[in-house]
């Protein structure tokens, strides 16, 4: 069954102060290494969600050859129409979305195939990476599940879609906390860029 990567990269950054998807990180930015971990790890059908600075985040990732997928609603909606934004645009070949934070550069590439590893041996509907019990991402939604987040309400946010189906879980417990870690912050950025 085909996975698309869903790259989850509207936000505003209004807590960092400037678009942190474009903030160098190594030789690329942060958008771009998390294109390139999701490449190394064997995906190549990549769908970027897109909102705030739209063009400049659309321009930085025509060299990557992925799809584009705008979310108008990046203003009001949060994170759950970013998802439902990126469920409507997968191809009717798609089998399962693979959910990453476009802002979670330090991913390693074998969390990402610990993931796609578990989904092929199980078949499981949702597959969700832990790390100290904590789960992270990027988590995995196979299609079965997707009619019912594209009809979530706005006031819902992909937390309670994970935690109403807490008991299917097939969790793949991770030695890697980048599972957990974002950048919202310019500390948090400071910390944690190479």
């Amino acid at each position: 069954m085909k996975i698309t990567a869903l790259i989850l990269a509207a936000g505003q950054s209004t807590r960092m102060g400037q678009p942190k998807m474009l903030l160098p990180w190594g030789e690329t930015t942060v958008l771009g290494q998390v294109i390139e971990t999701i490449r190394r790890a064997g995906l190549d059908d990549i769908i970027v969600v897109t909102g705030g600075e739209r063009e400049r985040v659309e321009k930085l990732v025509t060299s990557y050859k992925v799809q584009v997928a705008h979310n108008m609603d990046f203003k009001s909606g949060g994170m759950l129409s970013s998802l439902q934004c990126g469920l409507r645009a997968l191809k009717p070949t798609a089998g399962a979305a693979l959910i990453f934070l476009g802002d979670q550069p330090q991913i390693q590439e074998r969390s990402v195939q610990a993931v796609t590893s578990r989904f092929e041996e199980t078949k499981a509907n949702l597959v969700v990476p832990s790390y100290q019990m904590r789960r992270g991402h990027p988590w995995l939604a196979a299609r079965p599940l997707w009619s019912e987040i594209l009809s979530m309400p706005a006031v819902e946010s992909p937390r309670d879609f994970l935690n109403r189906h807490a008991t299917g879980i097939e969790y793949v417990t991770v030695d890697d906390p980048s599972i957990l870690a974002d950048l919202d912050t310019p500390d948090d950025y400071l910390k944690s860029h190479p």
